[in-house]
């Protein structure tokens, strides 16, 4: 769902078919936030320093809350970074499996798994990535086929 280092940043559960983007917070764990917490986030007028002396020298707000997957989620990269792609000398298919690699404790768990076989945990998604969830499950729309219907000879 989420890493364990986004336990103690407000978070909430995903909707399918929002635009997420990949966020690095100040726990130095990347997670994903909603496009429009995002860019409000990067287009803020930064603070004075009378500003910050009246926060009382808080630090600057995260863009929250920290968007939870559940494992099994498919999602869809929006430009697979050529990093990656450099990386893992491979063609990587926009399209992924959000899994969890690991049940241990304090351990980035959070891994997106691609058609070809390969993961990767989310930790190595640049700042800004952008992720579309298509669907919350694993298991595929499904909508059985129409049968055809055999009708019985004419007499």
């Amino acid at each position: 769902m989420c890493d364990y280092s986004l336990m103690m940043v407000p978070n909430r559960l995903a909707v399918e078919g929002e635009e997420l983007v990949a966020h690095r917070f100040a726990s130095g764990t990347t997670g994903l936030v909603s496009e429009r917490d995002f860019e409000l986030w990067t287009t803020r007028k930064p603070r004075s320093f009378r500003q910050w002396m009246k926060d009382g020298f808080s630090s600057v707000p995260e863009p929250t809350p920290a968007v939870c997957i559940p494992p099994g989620a498919r999602l869809r990269l929006i430009g697979v970074p050529d990093t990656l792609q450099t990386q893992f000398a491979k063609e990587l298919s926009p399209d992924v499996v959000f899994t969890q690699i690991s049940v241990e404790v304090n351990q980035h768990r959070d891994a997106l798994f691609f058609s070809n076989g390969t993961t990767i945990l989310l930790q190595r998604l640049p700042e800004g990535q952008k992720v579309k969830i298509l669907g919350l499950s694993s298991e595929e729309d499904f909508m059985p086929a129409p049968r055809l219907t055999e009708r019985a000879p004419a007499v």
